[in-house]
């Protein structure tokens, strides 16, 4: 079950059943799949991605990235995986979709922020 026990309890103490603590976990899970099937859809669409990822060897306000791909995998609520670009890439800790045209990935060690990704710059004004 994706709640740990204190929050089982806390579910069953404001009147929900097993079975509906079941449903909703199940519920969780789900939704985090599907997640990171979107996140990976919206990049699997696009060679080049624009970004507010503050970049020290950038002078772009919205960097210019050429995208290989984004792997994720999921356990419970948490969505994980790598982002690679064309000549780097970084740990994703997290992610969702924000609009058909922007997602956020919470980028990992080399980064270590929430990062919004779009097609063009344009969407990230």
């Amino acid at each position: 079950m994706h709640f740990d026990q204190r929050t089982q309890r806390a579910l069953a103490d404001v009147g929900l059943s097993s079975d509906e603590i079941r449903a909703a976990s199940e519920a969780v899970v789900a939704a985090t799949d599907d997640a990171a099937d979107e996140l990976e859809a919206f990049f699997g669409d696009l060679d080049t991605v624009y970004s507010d990822m503050d970049q020290a060897h950038s002078a772009s306000e919205f960097p210019e990235h050429g995208v290989e791909y984004l792997d994720l995998f999921t356990h419970a609520d948490d969505i994980r995986g790598y982002l690679r670009f064309s000549t780097w890439g970084v740990p994703v800790e997290g992610g969702r979709v924000l609009t058909d045209d922007v997602v956020e990935l919470s980028l990992g060690p080399t980064v270590r922020d929430r990062v919004r990704f779009a097609a063009d710059r344009d969407t990230l004004r």
